[in-house]
């Protein structure tokens, strides 16, 4: 009987352990998910101000067609860069 009893102990226990980390999950997702949404809305942000920096550098310093193109395939490059920097942070 008295194993009965500390087997029992132990299962409430174990119980209120996993109710506790249950709830702690559930937390801890929701925090992602705040944090993914808080992401994609920078990265969003980040996107269309470089977009809006890039055209008021291009327009202003730059006067020949082709360094214009030249300057917008570096800007593409850079901005691949920061792309994959970015993804590489969010996993």
């Amino acid at each position: 009987m008295q194993a009965l009893d500390t087997l029992s102990s132990k299962l409430d226990t174990l119980l209120k352990k996993y109710t506790a980390i249950e709830a702690e999950n559930k937390r801890l997702k929701q925090t992602v998910d705040n944090q993914q949404k808080t992401i994609e809305g920078l990265q969003k942000q980040l996107g269309s101000l470089e977009n809006g920096m890039v055209s008021v550098h291009i327009g202003k310093a730059i006067d020949n067609e082709e360094e214009k193109e030249n300057m917008r395939k570096q800007l593409d490059q850079v901005i691949a860069e920061i792309d994959k920097i970015l993804y590489t942070l969010n996993d």
